[in-house]
């Protein structure tokens, strides 16, 4: 099986899972955890290990942080390197909903290098910048 495993600060992974439930439905192969204003290093990789306790060795995971070289993203690497899991882990920084919402869907349909540059390119199509169309305001006059 292929997970989708999501870390952040806050709230965003807990937050990022739930909204992307909404759009793909609950799944069992989708986990997130955070670290929590206030909870100390060691807390965050207790709960991360126990996150990830019901993955397999065989199994793949999607590794989605907030950013890149935060305590969440090396604490995460850290548990994946000391299970002998990172070998079978493609990890992205920067995670936003269409990362997101594309890992969950796309991860069993695709493998390898094809499946990290989709995902890439889904993550970064998904940031833009929205400019409203103004209106000429001397057709009013």
């Amino acid at each position: 099986m292929k997970y989708v495993v999501m870390v952040s600060h806050g709230e965003f992974a807990p937050g990022l899972h739930t909204a992307v439930n909404m759009m793909t439905g609950e799944r069992e192969d989708v986990l997130s955890t955070s670290l929590k204003d206030g909870m100390g290093t060691p807390e965050f990789i207790e709960n991360f290990k126990a996150l990830i306790e019901p993955i397999k060795a065989e199994d793949e995971i999607i590794l989605l942080a907030d950013i890149l070289s935060g305590s969440p993203f090396t604490s995460a690497l850290g548990v994946l390197d000391e299970k002998g899991m990172m070998e079978k882990t493609t990890v992205f920084a920067g995670m936003n909903m269409p990362l997101a919402v594309s890992a969950v869907l796309m991860k069993d349909n695709m493998d390898g290098d094809i499946l990290k540059e989709s995902l890439l390119s889904e993550g970064k199509t998904g940031l833009c910048i929205f400019e409203a169309p103004v209106e000429d305001s001397d057709d009013d006059i």
